[in-house]
């Protein structure tokens, strides 16, 4: 238990860069909290003390206000990231490496007995808002768009935005999500279809960036295949100034 603690708490750190020290984080992170007392609630729940697991839950929820079903699942190294408003049914499973944000629902559609609430492979991402319902799969690597409501499989490395939710697979929302990161944010939770003309706006500049590096990338590898060394042109292409969006939409 200590172990997994002490990789909760290092992951904390890795994904959330207001993280100052570990006892700020073993004081005053909720998701910390939750998956700890989880721990102890599960481990009840499996040795068949049904209600001391749900009362478990019941005072996590109490204090975090975060509620995962004791039955739940829940591999190394997640992530929840303030947490407040998260919905964790008993059939659900999160595998490793997953990261959820507040609001996000686990859910399921029917009342039926058995498998009913989704599966989340390793490396899911689940923006704020979202609901995943049924028991469907979310492979590895996908990622869940805020306020989006997911139905059905999303595939590996795949993005699901919207209501109900569609997959954005195409190379351009790769090339997009690639230079997001780039540029040192993630635009999986926004839309292209929004009517907000400057996220309209932001999508049009890492469209078009993501583009120029295409050709750039052309250009540079016509050029070796002449005998050119383009090893100082790479380089420079590789660089981004951070501030440079923040700067245009100031």
């Amino acid at each position: 238990m200590f172990a997994r603690l002490r990789e909760n708490i290092a992951v904390v750190f890795d994904r959330d860069p207001a993280a100052r020290s570990t006892w700020e984080v073993l004081t005053c992170y909720p998701g910390l909290h939750a998956l700890t007392f989880h721990q102890l609630a599960n481990a009840c729940w499996r040795n068949g003390f049904k209600w001391l697991g749900r009362f478990t839950s019941h005072l996590s929820r109490f204090f975090t206000g975060i509620e995962i079903h004791p039955g739940a699942t829940i591999g190394r190294r997640v992530f929840i990231d303030h947490g407040m408003g998260i919905v964790i049914g008993e059939t659900a499973v999160i595998g490793d490496d997953c990261t959820l944000y507040h609001g996000v629902t686990l859910g399921g559609t029917s009342w039926n007995k058995g498998k009913r609430h989704p599966t989340l492979e390793a490396g899911v991402i689940i923006g704020a808002g979202a609901k995943v319902l049924g028991p469907i799969t979310l492979h590895a690597g996908a990622k869940v768009g805020s306020n989006a409501v997911v139905v059905k499989d999303v595939p590996a490395n795949a993005t699901a935005v919207g209501i109900p939710a569609r997959i954005v697979a195409d190379d351009l929302a790769q090339a997009r999500e690639a230079k997001a990161e780039k540029m040192g944010f993630s635009a999986y939770a926004i839309s292209s279809q929004m009517n907000d003309p400057v996220v309209q706006a932001i999508h049009g500049l890492v469209d078009h960036s993501a583009n120029i590096d295409a050709r750039i990338e052309q250009i540079l590898k016509q050029l070796e295949q002449l005998g050119v060394d383009c090893a100082e042109e790479r380089a420079t292409a590789d660089k981004f100034d951070p501030n440079y969006l923040n700067r245009i939409v100031d």
